[in-house]
């Protein structure tokens, strides 16, 4: 897991608050060409992005599980989620484990090999590989945050 310095800090942009931290990692994923359903964090505390470097963290209040329905994987996600995001990319991701079969495994990468075949590839660190249809990640109602820090729905 990647430590938090002041100097990073001093370096990000930092939203405190579930509403606001729903609606910038939303963005950001969206933003960076992957889908923004793919981190459903529930009672974020804090969310912050160093944009020079793409390191990216979220803080929740308590570990949290989702499943996502239309493919059957449950997925755990820690009370922080760090990772360096970049176009069509997450790399160095903590935080995160999904379960496959009997055990759960963590995953440290989320890919999409190419944007023209609707496909996302997760990587966990044993070498696992599993490849889903993108669609399956999207969320429809989502929110966005106008310059005056006010939440507003699109």
């Amino acid at each position: 897991m990647v430590v938090l310095t002041e100097e990073m800090k001093a370096k990000a942009e930092i939203y405190h608050g579930d509403e606001f931290g729903q609606v910038k990692s939303k963005e950001l994923l969206t933003e960076m060409g992957l889908p923004n359903g793919l981190l459903p964090l529930k009672n974020i505390i804090e969310c912050g992005i160093v944009r020079e470097t793409g390191f990216v963290w979220l803080k929740q209040k308590k570990k949290s599980e989702h499943k996502f329905e239309k493919i059957g994987k449950l997925v755990s996600y820690g009370t922080e989620v760090t990772a360096y995001i970049e176009k069509l990319k997450i790399k160095k991701l903590t935080g995160v484990k999904v379960r496959e079969l009997l055990i759960w495994a963590t995953l440290t990468e989320i890919y999409i090999e190419d944007p023209l075949i609707p496909n996302i590839t997760f990587m966990s660190y044993v070498g696992i590989s599993l490849a889903f249809p993108t669609p399956v990640f999207e969320i429809e109602d989502v929110k966005q945050i106008n310059k005056d820090k006010e939440v507003v729905k699109e």
